[in-house]
């Protein structure tokens, strides 16, 4: 029996010069190859090829970092807000719309749209490239899918543009002006939507008061192709709205395209509804004519289970042709199939209203919402629990965080618009980007559920 640890240590390990081991031709070639190691070494001594490079010994799994913080100086100092924010399709350029989301009557006060190529050298946070001035505020925007230079922009007066940055001394391609055809109130989404001519693209702008139209770019001019209107006693399932007082348009605050069905689109309501609409409905809206050009038609097909305040913003998911998500004054977020009324799952997001929700572009379960306290909160629901798998303070002292969009090409980059008039591009970790183990199978089953 052994009792000194170190004889105990002896048998374990031999000591040196016992049982040495002994590698055939090692020690040739290292005699061969030392001329030519010291030789490479003390040039790379000499070499300038990583001078400035700051090596980053810190945990590489953080989850969040704001990689740039944008101004625009002037907008900030008359105290507009960032209403929405659109990547290019090269996803080097963001714009950013300022204008006006609290109560007040803003129709007088002029506005800006931004634009930084974050891809250029030099870049100055504090100065954009492009500084677009426009007489109303700016309520929506959104770039040209294929073009880059093109961005459709809605305002609170209910004019629709389209400006083309690369005319820098009149940067208007084409507006509807004032005409009959055009929106009377503040026209809170614009998007583009092909066309039936090969390689057309049609501007969609919806607004409060209850219009969803379809523009054609025509010459320096908006020609309205397609209207719809959303009334209340055209909204299925829903009779009893149709007994309510007031105006009986449907006014719409958000609207989101399927990525999956280029006929369906859905609306959220200032009511609290969200319907699911169809491009080809036939049906002629039971709203009086008001000297629009073409005859309206009414889009619903299907309504969804009322929220309890404005339906601030949809997102499809971009894996499942069912689900899609909304958010709302109520502060929580609403997952829902196409397939039932009532939401697969209300997940309380905050206490205060949340104005922007987006799906991940590469991560089947999980989303983002902005909130009105300026956080935003980034959702994993694969996770057993349902707290936040991130939260990015938007650092605005509790100013909301208007709007938010995940950059098409660099999907790691998730760009923030904010009350304060700052828009933060935030860089997400790879635990917040790819997809793990079974995830789709996850999503199916989730969308399989039945509501209860």
């Amino acid at each position: 029996m052994l009792t000194d640890p170190q004889d105990h240590l002896a048998h374990q390990f031999p000591l040196e010069g016992e049982l040495r081991p002994t590698f055939s031709g090692l020690s040739d070639f290292l005699h061969r190859v030392e001329d030519m190691i010291v030789k490479e070494l003390a040039k790379n001594a000499k070499s300038h090829a990583f001078d400035g490079f700051d090596v980053n010994w810190e945990d590489q799994n953080e989850t969040v970092s704001c990689k740039h913080r944008l101004q625009h100086l002037v907008a900030q100092e008359k105290g507009l807000h960032v209403t929405s924010i659109s990547w290019s399709c090269t996803g080097s350029v963001i714009a950013c719309a300022f204008g006006r989301v609290d109560d007040g009557d803003w129709s007088a006060e002029k506005s800006c749209v931004c634009t930084w190529n974050l891809d250029r050298r030099g870049l100055n946070p504090k100065r954009p490239n492009t500084v677009i001035d426009v007489a109303r505020p700016v309520m929506s925007l959104s770039f040209h899918p294929t073009s880059p230079s093109l961005i459709a922009g809605g305002l609170y007066s209910g004019e629709v543009v389209v400006w083309d940055t690369n005319r820098t001394q009149d940067p208007v391609l084409a507006q509807t002006g004032m005409s009959t055809d055009a929106h009377r109130e503040p026209v809170y989404q614009v998007a583009w939507v092909p066309g039936q001519r090969r390689g057309e693209m049609l501007v969609l702008s919806a607004g409060s008061g209850g219009r969803v139209l379809l523009w054609t770019v025509d010459g320096g001019s908006l020609v309205l192709s397609a209207g719809y209107a959303l009334v209340r006693q055209q909204v299925p399932h829903n009779s009893s709205l149709s007994k309510g007082r007031g105006s009986s348009n449907v006014g719409v605050t958000s609207l989101a395209l399927s990525p999956w069905d280029s006929d369906t689109f859905l609306v959220g309501s200032e009511g609290g509804l969200v319907l699911k609409c169809s491009f080809s409905a036939q049906e002629l809206a039971a709203a009086p004519p008001d000297g629009e050009s073409v005859a309206l038609r009414a889009p619903a097909q299907f309504s969804f289970s009322p929220r309890g305040g404005p339906v601030h913003s949809l997102h499809y998911s971009p894996f499942h042709r069912n689900l899609f998500v909304s958010v709302g004054t109520d502060g929580l977020a609403r997952l829902h199939s196409l397939l039932q009324p009532d939401p697969l799952l209300s997940l309380r997001v905050s206490d205060s209203y949340l104005f922007g929700v987006r799906w991940s572009p590469t991560r089947p379960l999980v989303f983002a919402a902005a909130t009105g306290q300026g956080l935003v909160q980034i959702f994993d629901l694969g996770r057993k629990s349902l707290r936040p798998a991130a939260t990015m303070d938007q650092l605005t002292s509790g100013q909301p965080a208007y709007c938010m969009e995940f950059n098409p090409c660099q999907t790691d980059l998730l760009a923030v618009g904010n009350a304060d008039g700052s828009v933060n591009i935030w860089h997400l970790s790879t635990e917040l980007t790819e997809q793990g183990h079974r995830e789709t199978a996850q999503l199916e089953q989730l969308a399989n559920e039945v509501a209860e």
